[in-house]
């Protein structure tokens, strides 16, 4: 009667022997990745002597909370900021309707030759940007498309990833589903609409999370194509205070600051969809 508590208890010792050390290196990894993050929220709140004293000093002994006003003046941030969410934005819905829909075709629609165009399609993104860097700027500029939106949204708005990420989430769906519905007469412009985008919300989420994240975070596309000051990105803006001698690094920590928020609101309220799309984007194919 009493080997049985025995035999449990002794179970979960040993899953609590397990689980312990498994936390704290969680716990250690999550704090060496904050670590960046701190620092950078502390040096926006000092002066510009202050950011690289050594050793650290963490919390300030005078909070400088002007830096947070004071950047507003300095340059014009709201500019920047919306030029990146617009960007951001627009090559978002762009990226998630063509990935999702070559995806589409590339999962449930039989055709010659759809296997090896797939692989070839992904077999791109082997391929560093700065291989085809010089080509995309000439296309751009005999098109009179450089300094222009243009630019950025017409080569960003298709991506190999994207369709890659689709794709594995597709091969998840049964097929049936698909087949069933052409049975009924339901074209396939109308399964891609009906059936197929309702089912991979997550997938779509983490997709959208995946590019709002990238594109809002680029610093050499818009750097290469655009060259006025008013269409400039948040990114661009900041290097206004790096200075021919010296750099304002206080006011460049603040701005990062400024600019890593709007990315830290839309992962809080999309992290749900994004981690569920993840781990379900590898079931099968």
């Amino acid at each position: 009667m009493t080997a049985l508590p025995k035999a449990a208890g002794s179970s979960r010792g040993r899953r609590l022997l397990r689980t312990v050390p498994a936390y704290a290196g969680l716990i250690v990894i999550a704090a060496l990745v904050l670590v960046p993050f701190a620092w950078m929220v502390s040096s926006s709140l000092k002066r510009d002597n202050q950011v690289f004293t050594v050793p650290v000093q963490w919390i300030p002994e005078e909070l400088r909370w002007s830096n947070f006003v004071e950047i507003w003046d300095r340059i014009p941030l709201l500019t920047y900021l919306g030029n990146s969410a617009f960007l951001s934005v627009t090559i978002t819905a762009l990226q998630v309707l063509t990935g999702s829909f070559a995806a589409y075709g590339f999962s449930k629609v039989r055709f010659p030759g759809r296997d090896g165009l797939f692989l070839a399609y992904i077999a791109t993104i082997a391929v560093p940007w700065q291989a085809y860097m010089v080509p995309q700027y000439i296309m751009m500029q005999r098109a009179e498309l450089t300094d222009t939106y243009w630019s950025i949204i017409l080569l960003q708005a298709f991506g190999a990833f994207g369709v890659f990420l689709m794709r594995q989430y597709y091969m998840s769906i049964p097929d049936d589903l698909c087949e069933a519905a052409r049975i009924d007469g339901l074209s396939e412009y109308g399964i891609y609409r009906r059936i197929m985008l309702p089912l991979s919300k997550p997938a779509l989420a983490s997709l959208a999370l995946l590019t709002f994240v990238n594109t809002w975070n680029d610093y050499m596309g818009p750097f290469i194509y655009l060259t006025s000051n008013e269409l400039w990105t948040v990114q661009l803006g900041l290097r206004s205070f790096v200075g021919q001698y010296e750099a304002e690094y206080a006011m460049i920590m603040t701005g990062s600051v400024l600019s890593v928020l709007p990315v830290l609101v839309i992962f809080l309220f999309g992290q749900r969809y994004f981690i569920r799309g993840i781990a379900t984007s590898g079931l099968k194919g």
